[in-house]
């Protein structure tokens, strides 16, 4: 018999995805909806899909929560369970790519590309693996925000299968509002201290609130606990902290934390950009260039939420060859925008920059 597949997932105010993320999900033998209060027609046009949809409030919210009952309402007999989002979609033909790497009653985690959002170009941006295909028994989610998969069991090596031929991409909603995450993330520190992760996070959502001082507490009490280990974290952590003291214009001390970063995490191209950024926007031309030398001998990319897309497109070079047009070596500037062209052929603004450089060669 061929794998019995369920696609679970929670959903308010959805109305305008889900045509998109039915015609994706429907490979799937079924499909699980938990509303947890809509008042559009999010409900009426999933249940003419036939979806099986339920409707349940959760008083307070919590993402977690909501998951877990969700996934209480998979059958028993399901092989695999898929959790997404209304606003993902797969690429074509997941089913079958899944078929090949889940092996039943041993694979518990299966890891696939994950593309955070997919850029105006239509290129895909934030790219890392995700893991919220797994198997029925064992697992719930937990906390109230970034909720992450947790199983019973210690999970091996083998038990975790890659499938590389799977993406899904999320297009997520600008309209949609991130009010409630600031409040979850203080529910998810105040019921566990030393979860390194959500501290990083909520350090980071205060951030992007404008709480700066807020911010620079929490990276640096993430950067002090014992379990934060991963390195390529604890250099975001390092980097925001360098942005934070520059939002407050204390610029020394956000240099130091951008060089931090680098020291922290050498294998990254993300800190090094941070750096040169910095260095440019302060007119350090020389220092820029050669940040972003060394930032261009890493050649492999690691797919984690760190990678961010300027590292590792036309960015960097761009940075490169103004950095050298203000230092007046046009020559180099001029191979480096040649760079830069080759990675992103037709954009006029660099066309017209190397036609520029090759004019100053001339002269």
């Amino acid at each position: 018999m061929g794998l019995k597949i369920c696609v679970y997932a929670i959903c308010k105010n959805e109305e305008k995805f889900v045509d998109r993320w039915y015609e994706s999900m429907k490979e799937a033998d079924k499909i699980i909806v938990v509303d947890t209060g809509s008042n559009d027609n999010t409900v009426s046009k999933l249940k003419q899909k036939g979806v099986s949809v339920y409707q349940k409030t959760f008083v307070p919210f919590r993402f977690d929560n909501a998951r877990n009952y969700a996934l209480s309402l998979v059958d028993d007999d399901t092989d695999i369970c898929v959790s997404t989002d209304i606003d993902e979609i797969f690429t074509p033909n997941w089913r079958q790519e899944l078929e090949k790497v889940f092996i039943k009653n041993k694979t518990k985690i299966v890891k696939y590309k994950y593309v955070w959002n997919v850029l105006e170009s239509g290129e895909d941006g934030l790219t890392f693996y995700y893991e919220k295909i797994h198997a029925k028994n064992n697992f719930k989610w937990v906390n109230p925000v970034h909720e992450i998969l947790q199983c019973g069991d210690k999970i091996s090596i083998d038990e975790i299968a890659f499938a590389p031929n799977i993406t899904l991409r999320h297009y997520p909603d600008p309209n949609k509002s991130r009010a409630q995450y600031l409040g979850l993330l203080e529910q998810s520190i105040k019921e566990n201290p030393d979860n390194d992760r959500n501290t990083h996070y909520l350090a980071r959502e205060y951030m992007f609130n404008g709480l700066y001082k807020q911010a620079i507490k929490y990276f640096k009490k993430h950067l002090k606990l014992k379990t934060a280990i991963w390195d390529a974290e604890r250099s975001a952590s390092y980097m925001y902290l360098g942005d934070c003291y520059d939002y407050l214009s204390r610029q020394n001390i956000a240099q130091k934390y951008y060089k931090l970063a680098v020291i922290e995490c050498p294998n990254i191209r993300e800190p090094y950009l941070k750096l040169a950024q910095y260095y440019y926007d302060k007119k350090e031309f020389l220092l820029c260039t050669f940040v972003i030398k060394d930032m261009l001998n890493i050649k492999i990319r690691n797919l984690t939420y760190m990678s961010q897309p300027t590292a590792w497109n036309e960015y960097p070079y761009e940075l490169l060859y103004m950095s050298y047009y203000y230092l007046k070596n046009y020559k180099f500037a001029f191979d480096n925008c040649l760079k830069a062209l080759n990675l992103k052929p037709t954009d006029k603004r660099i066309m017209g920059n190397l036609k520029l450089f090759e004019n100053l060669i001339k002269k």
